[in-house]
């Protein structure tokens, strides 16, 4: 950690040497080991480690950003007088620029985002892929596993700016994935299953893992067109973070700020049912997307975005609060090439009393979502198609497996009168429920 925090401040003493009048500075340190296996036998392994810098020199209302991964002395004087130059021809941007009052930076020890323990050996990681494996092939129906790898990463991210913020902390990543493959020539079917986590101790069984993805599989044997037509569709607790994902685009203080999103003129009212929150946590511990701080500097916190089914905040950084005529909600994001936009950490959707099942007795007939292919959403009005599989449902109950078909209908009107389920992954960045939407086109 000392030793990224002394070179991004090497970085900003760069660029004050080459008549900068604000800079920061990104360090991103990576180390990340992947084993794949297949067929029994190990197929690959990779490892992949690096320093990325990215510099940000900012000249009045104009600035530039420049990135390399040569951490010598005078790679780095050199980087600071391109950006500067790059800054003076730029045109002036008159939102960008550094906080006014940074936060100090917090600690990131209570997030508990990086785990203690020695990496996983590449045996090790060699095992697990291979035991998650041969737990799928023993699934009936099961013809093939098209490969099942396990991985372990470390990131560090160093940010300091020359207005005197200077943080750190690191993250650790480690996954099992597996893909299988059901059935045989071209009635093949192929799903998947795989489960992060930050500690390697945390993962479930990789027998699990395996066996989920083989049974994902097999279910899809056998696919059938569906009637078209207005029905219910449920949207599949691995997919339903989709839907979110489109309200949370909308929110984007970019979109708002270019008035080119379907909800630029909704804030304050009522867009999901009463009773439906959605939030941002970024202090989760070990959480997926958990950070002590922004890329701007601002302390993480916890807010809501949505509460009782209103809209109650966009989605800013200081460039999109300051065209806005707001304060930042501390949600800059950035890499090392680019400046910062607005970006979300760890979301929480509120989950209603009901299982999967009760929402699919619910539905009568209707449709499962299970996996999404493409989209063509339209950012200012909200209009949806989406391709889609899963599986279609008859008096309650699942009846057959459906591929290559399209949903249609309004964002709007699919998410006032949503329906969650309870089985939401606390695991996953954007943790969402099943969700019942009704009156979406389904045609084949």
């Amino acid at each position: 950690m000392e030793d990224d925090l002394s070179l991004a401040d090497d970085l900003l003493a760069a660029a004050k040497r080459a008549g900068a009048e604000a800079a920061d500075a990104l360090v991103i340190s990576a180390i990340s080991n992947v084993v794949g296996v297949s067929g029994g036998q190990f197929e690959e392994a990779e490892r992949a480690e690096g320093t990325d810098l990215g510099l940000r020199v900012l000249m009045g209302q104009r600035q530039a950003c420049v990135s390399t991964s040569d951490r010598r002395p005078a790679s780095l004087e050199e980087m600071a007088v391109r950006a500067v130059a790059m800054a003076n021809a730029a045109p002036e941007d008159p939102w960008c620029g550094l906080a006014d009052d940074p936060d100090a930076a917090p600690d990131p020890g209570p997030l508990d985002l990086a785990d203690p323990a020695q990496p996983p050996a590449p045996s090790t990681l060699e095992s697990t892929a291979l035991d998650a494996e041969a737990a799928a092939l023993e699934i009936d129906g099961v013809t093939q596993v098209e490969q099942a790898s396990a991985s372990w990463g470390q990131d560090r991210i160093t940010l300091a700016a020359s207005n005197g913020f200077s943080g750190s902390y690191a993250r650790t990543r480690s996954g099992v994935w597996v893909s299988a493959i059901a059935g045989e020539g071209l009635g093949r079917e192929r799903d998947y299953a795989g489960e992060s986590r930050a500690y390697w101790s945390d993962l479930p069984p990789v027998a699990e893992i395996g066996a989920r993805a083989a049974r994902r599989a097999v279910e899809r044997l056998g696919p059938r067109k569906p009637p078209g037509g207005k029905v219910p569709v449920l949207f599949d607790e691995r997919v339903a973070s989709s839907l979110i994902g489109h309200v949370l685009s909308a929110i984007n203080g970019s979109a708002i700020a270019r008035g080119s999103s379907w909800l630029r003129d909704r804030m304050d009212a009522q867009i999901f049912p009463k009773g439906f929150d959605v939030n941002e946590d970024s202090l989760i511990p070990r959480g997926s997307a958990s950070r002590p701080f922004d890329a701007e500097g601002f302390a993480a916190r916890a807010k809501a975005l949505v509460q009782d089914g209103v809209l109650q905040s966009w989605v800013l950084d200081l460039a999109t609060a300051r065209q806005l005529g707001l304060k930042t909600t501390g949600n800059a994001r950035r890499g090392v090439a680019a400046p910062p936009s607005p970006g979300t950490a760890n979301i929480r959707v509120t989950e209603g009393a009901a299982t999967r099942n009760d929402l699919i007795r619910q539905m009568d007939t209707g449709l499962l979502i299970t996996s999404m292919i493409g989209a063509s959403i339209s950012p200012t009005t909200g209009a949806y198609s989406r391709g889609a599989s899963g599986f279609w449902v008859e008096g309650g109950e699942i009846a057959y497996p459906v591929n290559e078909i399209t949903v249609a209908g309004s964002l709007s009107e699919m998410i006032v009168s949503v329906i969650p389920a309870n089985d939401a992954d606390p695991h996953r960045a954007v943790s969402v429920p099943s969700l019942l939407v009704e009156g979406l086109t389904v045609g084949a």
